[in-house]
């Protein structure tokens, strides 16, 4: 499994540095930064024996950049949702949960998390196919950043990789575009349709597809499309009977 960690604009170098060191702690390297706080001395230091990862680490300006070539995108969060953004925000998984969904299965995912004061805007929550939340007291569920990620690394330090290859981040993309077309032919309600589609990003999503399962969908769509329009035609008169 190529598993990233984003860390989507950190406001405090420490915490970067001390992200990169429990990185290190658990044997993974790849870190993307989008939009990072000026990193130097403090970031270093912190980072202790991990300034290899902290060096290495790539600056991205947007999050699309971050997470371009993932298959899967899961969101962390420690914060549960409001009637405002409930359907952002759930369903949360654990991560022991995350770690069975991924176990096997041989892809790309990257792993986000927010900034330390506002944690992630409802755009970026919307590119996440899995919620993730560490389970912690209700008096206070919010992490420190680096110890948020020490904890799930924790958890995935023991990820087993398979041979069942993940859907790529194009195919995904192109399914979703799918799905969303078939909305749009079918007349579905158009202040329906933000939310549904975020709803079907999330149960295809959390079903971590695979190639095969992704290309075999498309030929349902595509089957349910030529239907719909042909039903349609009929409808209206414009199909012989023995056509």
């Amino acid at each position: 499994m190529d598993l990233r960690i984003v860390l989507v604009e950190p406001l405090y170098q420490g915490n970067v540095g001390s992200v990169a060191r429990a990185m290190k702690n658990f044997d993974f390297s790849d870190l993307v930064l989008v939009n990072p706080c000026r990193l130097g001395g403090e970031a270093r230091a912190m980072s202790s024996h991990a300034r290899d990862i902290l060096e290495n680490a790539k600056i991205v300006s947007t999050l699309e950049e971050a997470i371009d070539d993932r298959s899967i995108v899961i969101g962390t969060t420690g914060i549960a949702g409001t009637r405002y953004d409930f359907h952002l925000r759930v369903p949360g998984y654990s991560p022991a949960e995350v770690k069975e969904r991924l176990s096997d299965l041989d892809g790309k995912v990257a792993i986000l998390f927010g900034r330390e004061d506002n944690g992630f805007t409802k755009e970026e929550l919307k590119k996440c196919d899995m919620i993730m939340t560490i389970p912690t007291s209700e008096i206070y569920p919010v992490m420190n950043l680096s110890h948020a990620v020490a904890v799930i690394l924790y958890e995935f330090s023991d990820l087993t990789g398979g041979d069942a290859p993940l859907a790529d981040a194009q195919d995904m993309r192109i399914f979703y575009e799918h799905l969303a077309e078939l909305l749009d032919d079918i007349g579905y309600p158009e202040h329906k349709k933000e939310k549904t589609k975020l709803m079907l990003k999330r149960i295809f999503g959390r079903t971590c597809l695979l190639s095969r399962e992704v290309h075999t969908l498309h030929g349902i769509l595509n089957r349910a499309q030529r239907h719909y329009i042909r039903e349609g035609k009929q409808d209206n008169g414009q199909i012989d009977d023995h056509a």
